[in-house]
């Protein structure tokens, strides 16, 4: 795919590394690459020769926040508007409301959450603002120690995006959440990590090798779709209410399973070998 302001590279097994390129401005976020993002990962969604997503910056930064320096309203909004609780309950996808008010980052990070394939960002430089919080809806997040993680609202006068006020909380508990928010800090690799937000740390040159070689593990000799399947039940069965509802949709999901993939793995060990998978992400029934 062609792309102003990405990347798209996907290797023999599926994985695809996804590189932010604005490097002479640090992979700041603009409204192209806002967009851009969107469409990759509606297409990651439907182009069953992805199986995974690694995302990393070109050069010295992951994504040094949002493009500051334009015109107008930096985050693309429409400022003419008076946006009401009811119209983001109700018209959220219609115009105006669509272009001019909804959340660039959080229309990134909803793709990404909706794409049903592994996806590791491989956090190679500075990541601050919208460059910290799109690796939110991100599965997995590792980083080099040349690293630096920020949640800068507070600096700017505004408040998380990106669907980060969902995301952060779930993976670094409401507390410390909270106070980086608050404190708008700067972090660095090693704080990243004893916070819980990153899964590793590692040298500048061994990053994305160690986040594909991952990226492999969850694709080679794996179903796409109990994948896929896995990953919705993750997800939904960490917002459930009670337990009961993880139960519904993992029934619904196993016996969906048994009835494709299941059967050849099952089949598989029984005649000691390697299974032949081929149900994919778009086999995935809806769960409820």
């Amino acid at each position: 795919m062609k792309f102003q302001t990405l990347d798209w590279s996907v290797d023999d097994v599926g994985i695809l590394v996804l590189t932010l390129t604005r490097p002479e401005y640090l992979n700041a976020f603009s409204v192209t690459m806002a967009e851009e993002l969107e469409r990759a990962f509606q297409q990651v969604s439907i182009d069953p020769t992805v199986r995974a997503v690694v995302v990393t910056g070109a050069g010295r930064a992951f994504c040094a926040g949002m493009d500051l320096a334009v015109e107008g309203n930096v985050f693309g909004l429409d400022e003419s508007l008076n946006p009401t609780v009811s119209d983001m309950r109700e018209r959220l996808t219609e115009e105006p409301f669509q272009s001019g008010v909804r959340d660039t980052g959080g229309k990134v990070a909803l793709a990404i959450h909706s794409c049903d394939k592994p996806v590791i960002a491989a956090i190679n430089g500075a990541a601050v603002g919208i460059g910290a919080t799109m690796t939110l809806a991100m599965d997995i997040r590792m980083a080099s120690t040349n690293a630096k993680v920020g949640f800068v609202f507070g600096r700017l006068g505004i408040v998380p995006e990106a669907t980060s006020s969902y995301f952060l909380p779930r993976i670094v508990g409401l507390q410390t959440a909270l106070e980086w928010i608050y404190s708008a800090d700067i972090l660095d690799a090693d704080q990243a990590l004893a916070g819980r937000l990153l899964r590793s740390v590692h040298p500048p040159e061994e990053l994305l090798s160690a986040a594909i070689e991952l990226a492999r593990k969850f694709v080679v000799g794996r179903s796409s779709s109990a994948i896929a399947l896995s990953r919705r039940l993750v997800y939904s069965g960490s917002g459930s209410a009670h337990p009961v509802e993880a139960h519904r949709r993992e029934s619904l999901a196993m016996w969906h399973a048994s009835m494709g993939d299941g059967k050849e793995g099952v089949a598989a060990f029984l005649e000691k070998r390697k299974p032949r998978f081929s149900g994919t992400a778009a086999d995935v029934p809806d769960l409820g």
